[in-house]
This record gives structure tokens, sequence and C-alpha cells, in this order.
């Protein structure tokens, strides 16, 4: 089973932390402080990475309800749901990690192989009648340690979604940094887009590959 991090409440965070450092590859480390990692980011933003192929759709490394570009050198890699975890403590911590509000966890796209920590993770759910907004506020909401959320609404490929950015702090590892997610509705369900990162710097070096995301983004 692949497991994930960076997604979940505070407690999911701490058995990142703690529990799980060597396994979960994507656990936080480096203090933010918190005025700077509240300063405006979309001069980064604005940038758009060279891209590395399409994702999402049959055939591809992740097959989605939609599709968008990846970065050059960021690779891809579906998230298996399947749990084959040893106890029953271990087997809610597994199921704790491949869900998040109303959706679960389906691919991950790792940036290691461009030279930085973090992952851009790829979330998808059920079909309902709930717009963009009402499934990222859920998605958010269902993360302990968020402040400062700031929604927009955005326009890409024939879609309306919505968009989010905040400031994740771990009571653990007393730290805060910046993240940013999106969420667009199709036929097939909801999909969230979320950006991470080991701490700020590297998630702001990794805006340009979510903008080419976001750019990118496509009904499958």
């Amino acid at each position: 089973m692949q497991v994930l991090v960076g997604a979940g409440a505070a407690g999911r965070r701490a058995v990142c932390a703690v529990a799980l450092a060597v396994v979960l590859t994507g656990c936080s480390a480096g203090a933010e402080d918190d005025a700077k990692a509240a300063e405006s980011t979309s001069a980064s933003a604005a940038s758009v990475a060279r891209s590395g192929g399409s994702l999402g759709a049959k055939g591809s490394d992740c097959e989605l309800p939609v599709t968008f570009d990846i970065a050059e050198e960021w690779t891809a890699e579906a998230v298996d749901g399947s749990t084959e975890a040893d106890g029953e403590l271990a087997e809610e911590l597994a199921d704790a990690l491949l869900h998040q509000g109303p959706v679960t966890a389906a691919c991950e796209v790792d940036a290691k192989p461009a030279g930085n920590i973090g992952f851009l993770r790829v979330w998808t759910g059920e079909p309902g009648d709930d717009d963009a907004r009402t499934v990222l506020k859920a998605f958010v909401a269902a993360e302990d340690g968020v402040s400062k959320e700031r929604y927009r609404t955005f326009t890409t490929g024939g879609l309306t979604g919505a968009e989010v950015e905040y400031l994740y702090t771990s009571e653990i590892l007393e730290e805060t940094k910046e993240e940013r997610a999106l969420a667009v509705t199709t036929p097939r369900g909801p999909v969230v887009l979320h950006l991470g990162g080991l701490d700020t710097e590297e998630h702001r070096a990794m805006l340009p590959a979510y903008e080419l995301a976001k750019k990118t983004l496509r009904t499958g």
C-alpha cells in the first residue's frame, strides 16, 4: 500500500512525524515563521513549469476523472487503496491517511526527481450535488491546524473550480507552512489537487508545477 503524508487531522500528522517518519517520506520539517508564511506568493504562482507529459487518461500512470500536465521530471504513481496493515490500529491509521473529507487519495505526483521535496496529490470522490467550493471547504475542514484560508474561483478548460491558499501549523513539530489546493466537479465525481511541500520554501519552488496542472486541467 502506498501511504500518504500531509493530509488529514493533526493526529495523522503526528503519526507521520513521530511513528512513521521512516516510511512516510512527505513529513514536514523546518520551521517557518507565521508572518513569512502569510506573504503573497502570486509572483511565483504566475510562472508555469515545462510539461513532462499528461496524466489522467486511460493508460496513464494514474487514471482519473480529469487530465492535466505534470512538470518535467516529476513522476506519478497511483495510490493503492487496499490495506494489509497488521492490527486494528494500523488499519485505522492507514485508512485515515487515505481519506480526507469527501475525497479519497488517488494519485501522487512526486517532485523529488526534479530536485524538490513534496507532492502534488490528487484526491477523488463519488458523484454528488456538492459544488467545487463545498467540496474544497470540506477537504480543508478535515485537516486540523489550518488558518488564514483564502478562497477564490477559477476557470480552465471549460471547468469552473475553487481554489484555496492557507497556512498549516503542526502542533507537534511547531511549524507553520503554506499549502494550497483546488477542486473541480465532473460527471465522475469531484477532484481535488493538493500541493504541500516540506516547508514554505519548497512549496513555493513547486508552484510552477501546480500552475501547470491547473492551467491544463480538463475533464477526462
